[in-house]
């Protein structure tokens, strides 16, 4: 399967045009939707998520990932292949955690280019054949070269700050539950929050954190909205207590 992950927007005709390329290119493979609210220009906090929502994807997926503020400038478009997946899209740090964690990484630099190439939409003109082309097994329809992506090393691990903001307002944080210590609290908007295993388990309108379904620590409120309550957007730190 092929699965897109960018910072589109759910609107718009960006999705819809790579839908229909992946189509054209690669008719039969399925093309899934992962997100297309991924932090908009911000390729730092976009990596901590998609390294989260790596470990789910099945071996042998194909995933276009497109947070790409740098579009026809310098930066190289390439494919990392980490543990059985194939990425593809920008060198600007989108892969670091992806690579930081797999256990088996190579990269190559994508050389081939297409006869029309929009200078801001390598998405639809360049990421989607090269997608389709692997999805497929046909690597020869694309010219692909061995080459070390950027590195971004001063990125610390886990990110202590929002990476996402969901529908309810919830604020998801680059850093992995299992990380902490029993007793952690996590500090936010003068806030220092104790964790629950579950909504649940506080009152309505009481704030908390909770290890999510991707296992990241996530700040929420029982039937209310977190982001709203603590004033809080994308790249908003937060601390650790123990």
């Amino acid at each position: 399967m092929i699965l897109l992950f960018t910072d589109f927007g759910e609107g718009g005709f960006y999705t819809g045009q790579m839908r229909a390329l992946l189509a054209e290119r690669a008719p039969g493979v399925p093309v899934i939707d992962l997100m297309h609210d991924a932090p908009a220009y911000a390729p730092g906090c976009a990596s901590y998520l998609l390294a989260a929502l790596t470990p789910a994807m099945p071996k042998g997926a194909t995933i276009v990932a497109v947070v790409d503020p740098g579009v026809g400038g310098p930066r190289r478009p390439i494919v990392v292949r980490a543990d059985g997946r194939q990425f593809v899209g920008p060198d600007n740090g989108l892969f670091e955690l992806v690579m930081r964690r797999a256990r088996d990484v190579s990269c190559e630099s994508i050389e081939w280019r297409p006869k029309v190439l929009s200078a801001t939409f390598h998405g639809r003109d360049l990421f989607a054949p090269v997608a389709a082309s692997l999805a497929k097994g046909t690597v020869e329809d694309c010219t692909l070269r061995p080459v070390e992506p950027l590195r971004f090393p001063r990125w610390p691990d886990d990110l202590p700050a929002v990476i996402y903001i969901d529908g309810y307002g919830n604020l998801i944080t680059g850093l992995r539950a299992a990380t902490l210590p029993p007793g952690t609290r996590v500090g936010l908007g003068g806030a220092a929050l104790q964790r629950a295993r579950t909504f649940g388990d506080v009152p309505s309108g009481v704030l908390m954190w909770y290890e999510n379904s991707i296992g990241l620590i996530e700040i929420a409120v029982n039937k209310g909205n977190a982001a709203r309550l603590l004033s809080a957007s994308i790249g908003t730190e937060v601390k650790l207590e123990t």
